[in-house]
């Protein structure tokens, strides 16, 4: 991979880096063969404006977010998981290969070479960590910001859910307003400002005007703190959640029915969709669930929000390929191929 020093960052996926993890096979036309990569030589903001994919791929390679809020590191293995599966997806009539452009990925080897000096009981320690994340903000919402005002949907692949602050403000800053955000989670991520970590990402933005509406979609009550809750019911105007309990334990509310109401809820202007794959069961993530969505209801739900004008990015986070068991670590990339491919047929069947 190329390293750019115009975004000083960001280290640029190539066409050998393509070819590497492609299985090429006669007969068979793969993603990796279609998708577009932007030239060495080139100027990254021209190219992204005069490219035609209308998606463009990042991926965050860290977990720092996620120590610093006390889970289980690994988020740091997904982008690498997931772009072996997305270069081997069949480019055919359902969905075409050259509709996704892989910019690369944020260079973060010092931060996590940094990290593992760090010990997260350690409140010195937690407050470093939490400075390397402000760190990794800037750069995001630099990035999404330079996506977002050439005119394409950035798809983002971390790392921890702390990014959710990036993607929004770096959306924001782009669009030149405050924009809404649809969260499909176990968790709120909407933790006090105590530094930041992958547990506050959308209390910062919020606080800071980034973010307008906000919907968190299948909260687990059992995992959803008493202050968390009161500060949500003082904010309910702006900040909404139904819970997983709510739907498909004692079935008071519907899936369907509530994907609508969270839609009006958020599509008075722009949103981003959030994804945090801790909150399917059995995904290995730093807080792995036995219950929850299952897999077919959250491409539904990214196919529903996806298919809307005003869907501006997509991401899927916490996704933790290296938890797993060897002989399956390939899953987690395999299941976040699948998430990426119904996000573009939904903006290609946009309503």
């Amino acid at each position: 991979m190329v390293k750019d020093f115009f975004m000083e960052k960001l280290i640029r996926f190539t066409t050998s880096d393509l070819s590497k993890i492609t299985n090429f096979r006669s007969g068979e036309v793969k993603f990796g063969e279609q998708m577009v990569t932007i030239p060495k030589d080139a100027d990254i903001v021209n190219f992204l404006k005069n490219s035609e994919p209308q998606f463009v791929l990042f991926g965050i390679p860290e977990d720092i977010g996620v120590r610093a809020n006390f889970g289980r590191p690994g988020a740091d293995s997904a982008w690498e998981s997931a772009i072996k599966s997305i270069a081997n997806i069949q480019h055919n009539r359902f969905c075409k290969g050259y509709n996704l452009l892989i910019l690369g990925q944020l260079d973060v080897s010092e931060e996590m070479l940094e990290i593992q000096q760090l010990d997260f009981h350690n409140t010195a320690d937690r407050k470093k960590m939490s400075e390397l994340v402000v760190q990794i903000d800037k750069e995001v919402a630099h990035i999404i910001t330079t996506i977002v005002k050439a005119g394409k949907i950035p798809i983002v692949i971390g790392g921890g859910h702390n990014n959710a602050y990036g993607n929004i403000k770096g959306t924001a800053l782009a669009k030149g307003k405050p924009i809404n955000a649809i969260n499909f989670d176990a968790h709120s991520d909407f933790r006090i400002l105590e530094g930041r970590h992958s547990g506050n990402g959308f209390s910062y933005a919020y606080e800071e005007g980034f973010l307008k509406n906000y919907f968190i979609f299948g909260l687990h009550e059992s995992y959803t703190s008493k202050s968390v809750l009161k500060k949500l019911r003082d904010i309910e105007n702006r900040v909404q959640f139904n819970t997983y309990d709510q739907i498909n334990i004692r079935q008071e509310k519907n899936f369907q029915n509530e994907m609508s109401l969270a839609h009006n809820f958020i599509n008075d202007t722009h949103y981003g969709v959030e994804i945090d794959l801790d909150s399917i069961p059995n995904i290995p993530s730093s807080a792995m669930t036995l219950s929850g969505f299952s897999v077919e209801e959250l491409r539904r739900f990214i196919y529903f929000f996806g298919k809307h004008p005003n869907a501006a990015y997509l991401h899927i986070c916490e996704g933790a390929p290296s938890l797993d068991n060897e002989k399956n670590n390939h899953l987690v990339g395999k299941l976040i191929g699948y998430l990426i491919t119904d996000f573009m047929k939904a903006k290609r069947d946009s309503v």
